[in-house]
């Protein structure tokens, strides 16, 4: 323990930033019944503090439109309703991120490892209804906050000490069942619809593309 906090107290450690490129995904009552089904662009923001080549702590910042249309489903009943939206996603992420190989950024060879990154995401969205049977437009009614439950899973690349490129597709479990307006919160004259059930999910899946910088982290031996 006394060497895992000297090693955290080290005053180089090492960090990457970067950024996220990619697609959103979303899973609800509205839309494709699959978890990734690409529909809009996500981009975001990365930052990893190195504690060792096996554990980070990460925070990164995302922005999409997550999108649904019944049209593109599989789903007969869906199919024939034809629902369509879209909303806007703001979201931070503070996680822990594991590598399942030494990913050592001092190495002074390519390095390769996959990862898992777990944490909570706060996000803000907007709150909306349909405004009558399909095919129906939307009305937004109030800009609202909840929280989300990521699960990340990546693979990343550091070619040289300066740089660290990554693929990844992180699924959230949003705390929350109206991201696709299916749930109306307090217009209790809109009509909801769905599972209520079921919270939805949206999914982000992409590269990054970071640069590193700081000293020589301690980088102490697993026991």
């Amino acid at each position: 323990m006394l060497l895992l906090l000297g090693c955290f107290q080290a005053k180089g450690q090492f960090h990457d930033v970067g950024v996220f490129l990619g697609t959103s995904s979303y899973r609800g009552d509205v839309g494709n019944t699959n978890y990734v089904y690409p529909s809009g662009t996500a981009l975001g923001i990365i930052y990893r503090w190195n504690l060792t080549t096996r554990y980070s702590i990460r925070a990164s910042g995302f922005y999409s439109t997550l999108k649904g249309r019944d049209y593109r489903t599989t789903d007969l009943g869906r199919f024939l309703r034809g629902y369509s939206f879209s909303n806007t996603i703001m979201e931070a992420i503070l996680a822990a991120e594991i590598n399942f190989r030494d990913f050592n950024l001092h190495a002074g060879t390519p390095q390769l490892s996959p990862y898992l990154t777990l944490g909570i995401s706060y996000f803000d969205y907007d709150r909306f209804y349909f405004t009558g049977p399909p095919p129906a437009a939307t009305e937004t009614y109030d800009a609202a906050q909840s929280v989300a439950l990521p699960v990340i899973v990546g693979l990343k690349f550091n070619p040289n000490p300066l740089w660290v490129l990554g693929f990844e597709v992180g699924m959230r479990y949003a705390l929350t069942d109206d991201l696709d307006g299916s749930a109306p919160i307090d217009l209790y004259d809109v009509a909801q619809f769905g599972n209520p059930n079921n919270n939805d999910w949206y999914i982000f899946s992409g590269i990054t593309i970071s640069f590193t910088f700081g000293d020589l982290p301690c980088y102490c031996k697993e026991k």
